[in-house]
């Protein structure tokens, strides 16, 4: 975390790891101004120290800063998600109204942050079942390592929002950004300045989230 602990960012929000976690919030709307390369490292960074099995580090990073890659990947993925939310029978202008919303996000945003899986490091079995378990504890670090980067990055006064919108369109998104068989796209993260304060959707109370305490 040496980057981390070497900036100095006017924004930066000093909180303990409580506030960090309930502060942090999914933002939708993101100001245009740029991202320091060294603060997008500081996040990355972040997201590298997340446990996984092994010590693999089952993950791979892609940053996405340019315009016209940005459009490219939003106009691609789009393209994918009008054809599925037509088969599950979702109005046109209703298709219209969320595809363009997505497309604005990844515009809008200074940094888009790439997470995909690799599992080329991991333990190999000679029985599926096995196997898969090793693929979901990949998995479940990558999930850590997106938090991870979150929280660093709302720590440095930045906002986020977490898309899953590659797991749906992996050919597609490394066949824009020509990225190798072996990198599975699973998350995009926008990076930037929060442009309008999101609503918070509430949370379940712990005591229904405890289902057992022996």
């Amino acid at each position: 975390m040496e980057r981390a602990r070497a900036l100095h960012l006017p924004g930066e929000r000093a909180l303990d790891l409580p506030e960090l976690i309930r502060g942090r919030r999914s933002v939708r709307r993101m100001r245009s101004d740029p991202i320091p390369p060294e603060v997008v490292e500081a996040v990355l960074e972040a997201a590298a120290w997340a446990p996984s099995p092994h010590g693999t580090q089952p993950w791979r990073f892609v940053v996405i800063t340019e315009p016209a890659r940005k459009e490219q990947l939003a106009q691609a993925m789009a393209d994918t998600w009008v054809r599925q939310l037509a088969l599950d029978g979702e109005a046109p202008e209703r298709i219209a109204q969320r595809v363009a919303g997505s497309q604005r996000r990844l515009r809008e945003a200074p940094v888009l942050l790439l997470f995909c899986l690799f599992l080329g490091d991991l333990d190999r079995y000679p029985d599926s079942e096995r196997q898969a378990a090793e693929e979901i504890m990949a998995i479940q670090s990558l999930g850590a390592a997106v938090q991870n980067a979150l929280l660093m990055s709302y720590r440095l006064g930045l906002d986020t929002g977490w898309m899953c919108a590659p797991l749906f369109c992996p050919a597609t998104v490394r066949q824009v950004l020509g990225l190798p068989e072996e990198l599975i796209p699973h998350a995009l993260v926008t990076l930037g300045y929060a442009a309008a304060d999101p609503q918070r959707r509430p949370r379940r109370p712990l005591a229904e989230l405890i289902v057992r305490w022996e």
